[in-house]
């Protein structure tokens, strides 16, 4: 089943938040409360509840026993090692899906999301279109595992994804102009489609491959954001992680 759509307040709580943590306004072990937020965003308690609590699952907050969130902080390789784990699991979730055949039915929702992002990714690169292709390829994502009929999968990626930059919508472009970021959603997108041929042909092995090396996109997306920045703090997030981690010099994906 597709995740219910949010409504445009509820995506830009999220959005606004999350760049708000990653650009440092709030401090590893800074207290977040619900009420503090909406009076620093201007939006009403129902989004930008929604919003804190995602921002909890993909790691960036952790709830506290008497209630609000403070900013969680981790090392650059928990990160690291968790964008490939998240890859090995969707691999296994994309090779499940293709072995296990699903019906025409079934496949046809996957394929109209990959349909919609066929179209998104042409038009010219906005904050609105990044916002749109992040809703769909969260609804992808989500399908491919629904595909697999594993709930041990399910469980298994919620826990890897609770991590910065490891979830599927966690893209980083930073010191990226317009055009590279248009290029990096592209060349997911061809890679989601492949994946999409794959299953529809009941190619598990090729599948499989497939959705590991799309994973893999979002770690090359952090490395080559680390090396293109003349000092490392100017990553966003990077404050995260715990003082002494540093970028890979020899880049992230090997």
């Amino acid at each position: 089943m597709s995740p219910a759509p949010r409504s445009k307040q509820q995506i830009q709580a999220l959005y606004k938040l999350r760049e708000m943590i990653l650009a440092g306004e709030f401090a590893p072990g800074e207290r977040v409360s619900e009420l503090a937020v909406v009076e620093r965003l201007g939006i009403s308690r129902t989004p930008v509840r929604l919003a804190l609590t995602i921002l909890q699952h993909e790691g960036f907050l952790q709830g506290l026993p008497g209630g609000g969130y403070r900013v969680r902080e981790f090392s650059l390789q928990d990160v690291l090692d968790a964008i490939e784990i998240r890859g090995v699991l969707e691999g296994a979730a994309a090779r499940l899906a293709a072995e296990r055949r699903p019906s025409a039915e079934e496949l046809a929702e996957l394929q109209a999301t990959c349909a919609a992002m066929d179209s998104i990714v042409i038009k010219p690169m906005s904050e609105e279109v990044l916002e749109q292709y992040s809703e769909l390829n969260g609804r992808f994502h989500s399908q491919l595992l629904a595909l697999s009929k594993s709930p041990m999968l399910s469980r298994s990626l919620a826990h890897v994804e609770a991590l910065p930059f490891a979830s599927p919508n966690a893209f980083v472009f930073v010191g990226f102009a317009q055009s590279e970021q248009s290029d990096i959603l592209k060349f997911g997108q061809h890679q989601h489609a492949d994946i999409v041929e794959a299953i529809a042909q009941g190619e598990g092995g090729r599948a499989e491959a497939l959705a590991r090396e799309h994973a893999r996109l979002a770690r090359r997306n952090l490395a080559t954001a680390q090396k293109r920045m003349d000092l490392y703090e100017k990553v966003p997030g990077s404050f995260l992680f715990e003082a002494g981690a540093a970028p890979d010099e020899t880049g992230a994906d090997g």
